[in-house]
C-alpha cells in the first residue's frame, strides 16, 4: 500500500482529499501546523519553513501533495503570505528530492492569472481560458502560484521528479452552495464564474498521483458550469464585452475557464455541480 504525505491535511482540501486517498485504498500522512479531531490518519505538526522537519516527516511517503498555503491575499501582510507560500513549496519539494520521492502534485489557483484578486480589475486575453493564456497576477497570492510553479517545473528539469500542479478554482462544500447568489451575476464576474467541488478537487489530486506521469506540468481544475444561472454567452456579453477572441461557443452554462486539458491527460471529470446540489438539498 502506497502511502501519501498530505501537507495542509487539516484545511479544508486537504481534510478532503486524505479522506478521498483512504477510502481509494492509500495509507495518508497529515503534515500541518495543527492537528485534527476529524482526521483518522497519522498526523505530524510540522513548520514547512523548516526544511529539516519536513524531511523528516516526509521519510517513507511515496508521494506528496501539497496543499498547505495562506489560500488568499488577505489577513497576513502580503510579504508574509509570498514569503509563507514560496518557502514551503520550495521546501517540499527539495526534501522530496533529497528523499527521492518521485511524484509531488501541487495545490495552485487559478489565481495566478491575475483577474480573481487585481487592484484593478482587467479582463482575459481570450475565452475560455486555458492553461496557455499568460499570468499576469498583480498580488502576492497569485504571485506565490506562479513562483510555484516554476519552482516545481525546476525539480522536475533538475532530477527527473514528476510534478504536477493544479490551478483549482473556487473550491466549493455541500454546504456552501446554499448561500450562491446566481441571480447576482456580478459577485463573481473576477473569479469568471468558476469553481470546483470540493470531491472533484479531491478526485483530481488522486488522478494526478496516478496519471501524472502523461500530464502537462499544470492543469486548470474548475467544473464545467458557471456559478450562475445566465447562459455563459450573456455572461461574457454582459460583463466582458471587449473580450473578441472567443475560441469556442458557448451554447449554455459552459466553464469561462477551460478544464479540457485535465480531462484528457488525468482522465478525470468533474461530477458535481452546485446547482444539482442544491436542487437535491431542496427535495
Amino acid at each position: 500500500m502506497e502511502t501519501i504525505a498530505v501537507t495542509g491535511g487539516s484545511g479544508k482540501l486537504g481534510s478532503a482529499v486524505i479522506r478521498a486517498l483512504q477510502h481509494a485504498g492509500y495509507g495518508a500522512v497529515s503534515i500541518d501546523r495543527r492537528t485534527s479531531g476529524e482526521l483518522s490518519c497519522r498526523q505530524l505538526i510540522v513548520d514547512l519553513s523548516d526544511l529539516g522537519q519536513l524531511a523528516s516527516a516526509l521519510q517513507g511517503a511515496d508521494a506528496v501533495i501539497h496543499l498547505a498555503a495562506i489560500p488568499a491575499p488577505l489577513l497576513y501582510p502580503p510579504a508574509h503570505i509570498f514569503t509563507n507560500n514560496v518557502l514551503s513549496g520550495y521546501n517540499v519539494l527539495e526534501a522530496a528530492g533529497l528523499l527521492g520521492i518521485r511524484r509531488v502534485v501541487l495545490g495552485s489557483s487559478e489565481s495566478s492569472y491575475g483577474f480573481a484578486w487585481a487592484p484593478q480589475p482587467f479582463s482575459p486575453e481570450y475565452v475560455p481560458v486555458d492553461e496557455q493564456h499568460p499570468q499576469q497576477p498583480r498580488e502576492c497570492y497569485g504571485l506565490s502560484k506562479v513562483v510555484n510553479e516554476a519552482t516545481a517545473a525546476m525539480f522536475s528539469r533538475r532530477g527527473g521528479m514528476k510534478t504536477v500542479s493544479l490551478r483549482f478554482s473556487t473550491v466549493m462544500t455541500e454546504a456552501e452552495y446554499a448561500h450562491i447568489q446566481p441571480a447576482q451575476p456580478e459577485r463573481y464576474v473576477r473569479t469568471l464564474w468558476s469553481y470546483i467541488d470540493i470531491r472533484d478537487a479531491a478526485a483530481a489530486c488522486l488522478a494526478a498521483l496516478k496519471h501524472g506521469e502523461a500530464a502537462p506540468g499544470n492543469l486548470n481544475i474548475t467544473a464545467d458550469d458557471t456559478l450562475s444561472a445566465w447562459p455563459t454567452d450573456r455572461l461574457l456579453n454582459e460583463f466582458y464585452p471587449e473580450v473578441l477572441d472567443r475560441r469556442s461557443r458557448f451554447e449554455g452554462r459552459e466553464a469561462v475557464v477551460s478544464n479540457r486539458l485535465a480531462k484528457e491527460t488525468l482522465h478525470w471529470q468533474p461530477r458535481y455541480s452546485w446547482m444539482e446540489g442544491r436542487q437535491a438539498s431542496q427535495t
